[in-house]
């Protein structure tokens, strides 16, 4: 199957802590970095997440938001990977900004001008990509 999604990091569920309707579920990505993703608890049975299953955590690039220095606010957000801009190009309408984690992964957003001009992205900068666990959809191999 081939998705839209241009985030798509593979893992393995490191832990489950279920809630009344959904449940938590921490992924400890191949380049050592975790993702905490929420789903429903019916997701967790039907698609067997326990400790050690094989999943695809995907994230589309318009739900990552990028941050370029500390701003002093504490964010609700669980995902926060801090790397570099390694990639920043722009369109028409919005600018696809790629930053590069220590690991080796790589996390896709699309900001608009306005925000690009105001982060003072370019190649090089630092920045941190913020994602809201809500925004994680959890994959299994079929």
């Amino acid at each position: 199957m081939k998705i839209s999604a241009r985030n798509q990091f593979r893992g393995k569920v490191a832990r489950v802590t279920p809630g009344a309707v959904n449940a938590e579920v921490a992924v400890a990505l191949a380049g050592g970095e975790e993702m905490v993703a929420v789903v429903t608890n019916e997701s967790v049975k039907s698609l067997n997440l326990i400790d050690g299953a094989e999943v695809v955590a995907l994230v589309k690039a318009s739900s990552v938001l990028v941050m370029t220095e500390d701003s002093g606010l504490r964010l609700s957000a669980r995902n926060r990977f801090e790397g570099k801009v390694t990639a920043l190009e722009t369109g028409p309408i919005h600018a696809a900004v790629t930053i590069g984690l220590p690991s080796g992964e790589a996390v896709h957003a699309t900001v608009t001008h306005a925000a690009c001009d105001a982060l003072g992205l370019a190649e090089g900068v630092p920045a941190t990509a913020v994602i809201k666990a809500p925004q994680v959809i959890l994959g299994v191999p079929a």
